[in-house]
């Protein structure tokens, strides 16, 4: 089964600048070695929720707002793919992303293949 982990830092690992120089090094240690385990694809991090432009359409015309589409609390700040057998290995693999264990939290989905009949 595919899953789909969605990266939320938490406010203390997202404020990079107010972390310690061996805080920092044991964020991207950590990523590094998530990014060696089996099954896992690599994603990419995401700039600030601040940065985002929200998109609509509403009677054939586009309309856009500048920043996320609902306040939140815990901002999509990066992700990956993990091929796993279940569940339970997708939660063994989320609880090693460095971020979980400082505040923030792994939102774990099954994807869909919308290929398939």
């Amino acid at each position: 089964m595919k899953y789909m982990m969605l990266i939320n830092l938490g406010p203390k690992a997202r404020d990079w600048q107010s972390l310690t120089d061996e805080e920092r090094s044991a964020l991207q240690a950590g990523f590094q070695a998530l990014n060696q385990t089996p099954g896992v694809t690599p994603g990419i991090g995401l700039a600030p929720p601040e940065t985002a432009t929200t998109v609509r359409v509403q009677d054939g015309k586009t309309l856009t707002t500048d920043g996320p589409y609902v306040e939140t609390k815990e901002a999509l700040d990066g992700f990956f793919t993990l091929e796993a057998d279940d569940l339970d290995a997708a939660i063994e693999v989320a609880s090693k992303v460095p971020a979980a264990s400082l505040g923030g939290a792994i939102e774990i989905r099954p994807t869909q293949d919308w290929t398939q009949s």
